[in-house]
């Protein structure tokens, strides 16, 4: 991909992007996952790069939010940095992670926006599975409850299953986020199949009254047919892949790109 394109094409459309950021309410949100950053800072020590100013940046360059997702072993985002991130963004902070006591703790400390809760077995290298909520309804309605009481919306990692998605919504969760692994290891062969389920899961969810994000491998080639096909889609949360072609084409550069995917 010529760079030097990309670089005009971004500019000249900046500004058409933000006003319809702003004034489509129907637009899908893009909320950027800063923990691959938080990894390479970690691989040597120190604060380069800085992980709270990708997040200040992340803003500035017009993503509508900021996930992280802290785990046990803080082999990436470290519990200080989601108490740091809070600080010093204005726009929607999202918070990922394994309902762990510490974790539900961290959660009510920092009061994000949202807390989006994934089944994450210990050590687990990414989130692989989402959320079995008849087996777990009991356990996810009362960590819920606390979210709520906090006034902290809610969201599950869950599979695009109708039955999971129905039982998702009596355990007073506000939303649900699809795992959109096996439609982008679809995409490339037959993408029309790949979406098939995820658009039945969102007739299930607005049936179901819950609202509806989604993330997990979604990237430059397969988002905007995703959100072309899914109806409701409010929110899309991306990391690897976005972080990964902001090596090449700049983070501001990306950022814009993934928002003109959501241009449906």
């Amino acid at each position: 991909m010529n760079t030097v394109f990309v670089h005009n094409l971004i500019n000249s459309d900046k500004r058409h992007i933000e006003y319809l950021c702003k004034n489509n309410p129907n637009m899908t949100k893009l909320s950027v996952n800063i923990n691959k950053i938080a990894t390479i800072r970690n691989a040597r020590g120190g604060n380069i790069p800085d992980v709270l100013k990708a997040a200040v940046d992340c803003e500035r360059f017009g993503a509508d939010g900021v996930t992280v997702h802290p785990r046990p072993d803080e082999r990436h985002i470290r519990y200080q940095d989601v108490r740091d991130i809070r600080q010093v963004i204005n726009t929607e902070f999202n918070i990922e992670g394994y309902p762990s006591e510490s974790f539900i703790h961290l959660v009510l400390e920092v009061k994000p926006h949202q807390v989006t809760l994934v089944p994450d077995p210990k050590g687990v290298l990414t989130s692989n599975a989402g959320w079995d909520t008849v087996k777990n309804k009991s356990f996810l309605k009362e960590v819920i409850g606390e979210f709520t009481k906090a006034g902290i919306r809610t969201s599950l990692f869950i599979e695009a299953d109708p039955e999971m998605i129905s039982n998702a919504a009596l355990t007073g969760t506000d939303r649900v986020e699809l795992y959109t692994e096996s439609y982008a290891k679809n995409y490339p062969t037959n993408r029309e199949e790949a979406v098939r389920p995820f658009i039945v899961a969102a007739k299930a969810a607005a049936a179901a009254g819950l609202g509806l994000n989604a993330g997990h491998d979604l990237d430059m080639n397969n988002l905007k047919y995703f959100a072309q096909n899914i109806p409701g889609l409010l929110e899309v949360s991306i990391g690897h892949a976005l972080i990964s072609d902001a090596l090449y084409l700049g983070l501001e550069n990306t950022i814009q790109l993934y928002l003109r995917q959501l241009k449906v």
